[in-house]
Formats: structure tokens, sequence, C-alpha cells
């Protein structure tokens, strides 16, 4: 849990986003058995974590109580999964691995702008955002590092264990007003109908590196799809 936070925290689709960037099984040279060892290592730094549920009040109290106590160096030492910028009027959502294949950049993009763009009416509406047990969201995270879209997910608003690729259809449903706002419908499920061939990220370097048993491989198809994209 992030210093400071909240026992609960309100993004039930960060997870899933998670999911859909896995893309980093290797390391010191062998697989790691995490679709997103990242996220692993990351989650190693102080004040990572689920975001915790806050308004804005809230947050600049909490953010600047973490500084002035010590626990934090400065607010941009603030690495929630989805925090404020500092120097930006922006929401950083920090939680996806980089990926070469830019079919998952550009389907990232999408879901983030649709489902930010389809949360306005909640918002202008005064519904609240769910309010999920922390526990629960660090565990969706964790089977979200561990298998990326190749095998359960949890849904941290029900508890239910589903297949990872269930819970992304979801997020496409519930980005869709977003997506088709934006004129990214039709794009946004056409590329997720490319990923979701492709296994993801993760899926695709372990198969590089099944043909031949060499990371060599693996780095070579990573530089062929940054160079195709």
């Amino acid at each position: 849990m992030p210093p400071g936070g909240d026992r609960h925290s309100g993004d039930p689709w960060l997870p899933t986003l998670q999911a859909l960037a896995a893309n980093s099984p290797f390391a010191l040279g062998r697989d790691s058995g995490w679709a997103s060892r990242r996220s692993v290592e990351y989650a190693r730094w102080p004040g990572v974590g689920p975001p915790p549920l806050l308004d804005e009040v809230g947050y600049e109290r909490l953010a600047d109580r973490l500084v002035t106590s010590g626990t934090l160096l400065d607010r941009r030492m603030i690495y929630w999964y989805a925090r404020p910028s500092e120097h930006v009027p922006t929401l950083e959502i920090r939680v996806c691995d980089v990926n070469a294949d830019l079919d998952a950049v550009l389907l990232l993009t999408a879901l983030v702008r649709g489902l930010a763009t389809a949360l306005l009416p909640d918002i202008a509406d005064g519904r609240p955002p769910p309010d999920l047990p922390a526990g629960r969201l660090q565990a969706a995270h964790r089977l979200a590092a561990r298998h990326g879209l190749a095998g359960e997910g949890l849904d941290p608003a029900s508890g239910e264990r589903v297949p990872a690729l269930t819970l992304a259809e979801r997020l496409l449903t519930r980005a869709a007003p977003g997506t088709a706002a934006a004129g990214d419908l039709d794009l946004a499920e056409e590329l997720f109908r490319r990923v979701r061939s492709s296994g993801g990220g993760a899926a695709r370097q372990r198969a590089a590196y099944l043909r031949r048993g060499r990371l060599v491989d693996v780095v070579g198809d990573l530089v062929r799809t940054t160079a195709a994209g």
C-alpha cells in the first residue's frame, strides 16, 4: 500500500490496463515466471501502489504530509499507479510496461482516454467512485503482473476470478462511450483483436525465446517490432 494511503482505492480498471501492457517476462537472463517482472521490482519502491481514494483537497493534504513527515523526499516520489502530475494538468497512469508493439500502445492510449471520458458523467452527477478493499485490489494487480492476458485475473469490484481477457473485454465495454466520442471505437476493438491474437507482449517475447532458447532472439524481435511501428 502506498504510504499514507487509505484502506481503499477507487479504480477497478488499472489492473486490467496492467495486464494488457505486461511486457517484461525476463529478468537476469531467464524467464522470471511473471508476465510483468517490472511490476514486481517497481512495487518495492516507496510510494508505489494503488492510489488511495481521495478528492483533490485530500490529495493535497496527504501529499504535503508525506513530504513534511520525511516519508518522501518530495511530491514527485508519489509513485501511485495513477496520480495527478506535479507539473502539467494531467493524470498520469503509471502501471503499464513499455511496449514495442504499436498496436498495444495505441490500444492503451485509446482505452485510457476513453475510460476517462466515459467516467465524466459519473463525476458530473456526483456518483462516488467504487470503494474497493485494498487487499483485493493488490491481489488483482499481482495476478495481472503474474499472468498478463494469459491466465486468470481478479475483478476488484466483485472479487470474482475470471480470465484476464474477460476483464479486458469488460474494460472495452466500459470505455466504449468515451472511445466512441473520440471516434476510436472501431479502432480500439480492432487493436484489441490484434493484441488478443498475439497474447500480449510477454507471450510474444516468450514465443521468440522458445524458437531457439536464446535471449538474443527476444531482443531481435523487439527491435523488429519497434522498427515496424
